[in-house]
């Protein structure tokens, strides 16, 4: 009698260990398909932003857009302030023409980014990093005749 005890409680434990095994592998294999995928999408996306060609100095230039001397206050309560100047390089003359056509909401999404960020947010390189990649995310679903290829901080002051 205690054999055949000893017997069910160790097929048992290996019934339960094989259960664990199999939904650890299935799990595994569920998660790194997941991966895979936000990896394909990344690296779509990363392919999206970089543009088949290069564009000439002149292109560049035509491309371009300046919005100067946005100032508005930062949050954080220390009666800091902001004002930036921006050069927005769109892809094409047709989204540089609705860029322009839409200053107005874009110049509206500058301020009420950095008025969400604190000194400590935009300051340093990482700071611009971040400030002009919120501002990207942001402006880039607005345009529908092309896309932002970069933002470039052209004048800074915070004081």
């Amino acid at each position: 009698m205690f054999r055949s005890k000893i017997f069910i409680m160790v097929v048992a434990v290996l019934i339960a260990i094989t259960l664990i095994l199999t939904a650890a592998f299935i799990l595994w294999n569920y998660m790194d398909k997941a991966n895979g995928t936000l990896r394909d999408q990344a690296q779509q996306s990363a392919s999206e932003v970089k543009s088949g060609k290069k564009l000439t100095p002149d292109e560049v230039r035509d491309n371009t857009f300046s919005m100067k001397d946005v100032l508005t206050n930062l949050s954080g309560g220390n009666n800091k302030f902001i004002k930036v100047s921006f050069a927005f390089e769109l892809e094409n003359k047709k989204a540089r023409e609705e860029f322009e056509k839409l200053e107005t909401q874009m110049k509206a999404i500058v301020i009420q980014t950095l008025a969400d960020m604190t000194p400590d947010q935009v300051s340093g390189s990482k700071g611009f990093d971040n400030l002009t990649s919120a501002l990207m995310n942001k402006m880039n679903p607005l345009l529908q005749q092309g896309k932002l290829n970069q933002i470039l901080i052209t004048d800074i002051v915070l004081q």
